[in-house]
């Protein structure tokens, strides 16, 4: 919710800086006369604005932590994580489909991301896992089957092999 104010607020003001920069210059010239160069940039800028906000509307899905964010849903079974280098350590690997479980995460080391991605490497969410902190992450997972655990944070030279798997039942 506070995300969807904030992504139009911010649409709104780039909008009228947008309108603002074109009037300037389809008003600029001398004695009143617009000059052709102007005109032309202006009516550019202006096409490449609503094409932008046409590709952005059309492009970006809603935010993918609703449930997270509205606290309606609780969870079912809770799994500590912590980062090492180079690996995961979970306290259980299997999570219940369709229900949501909580990950609760810290690292031992240094910073890392915890991203979980299912099927055609979809990401169901990301956190960021840091040492001395807990950070919280609740996901439900849709279907059955397994999900790869991936590192996000460049955690030194064997962070390509920090994966883990959690099956979905």
């Amino acid at each position: 919710m506070v995300q969807d104010i904030a992504w139009f607020v911010s649409l709104g003001l780039m909008g009228l800086v947008a309108i603002v920069f074109a009037g300037v210059c389809l008003g600029a010239g001398t004695q009143g006369r617009v000059e052709r160069p102007y005109r032309g940039r202006a009516w550019l800028f202006s096409a490449l604005l609503l094409g932008g906000l046409v590709v952005a509307f059309a492009t970006l899905t809603p935010w993918p932590h609703e449930v997270h964010a509205t606290g309606h849903a609780k969870p079912v079974k809770t799994i500590h994580v912590v980062g090492h280098q180079w690996r995961w350590e979970l306290s259980a690997t299997e999570v219940p489909v369709g229900q949501p479980v909580e990950f609760v995460l810290t690292a031992a080391d240094v910073n890392h991301g915890f991203a979980v991605y299912g099927s055609k490497d979809r990401m169901l969410g990301q956190v960021q896992a840091m040492p001395g902190f807990s950070n919280r992450l609740v996901l439900t997972f849709p279907a059955p089957g397994t999900y790869e655990v991936l590192c996000l944070e460049y955690c030194g030279i064997a962070h390509h092999a920090m994966v883990a798997t959690l099956t979905a039942r």
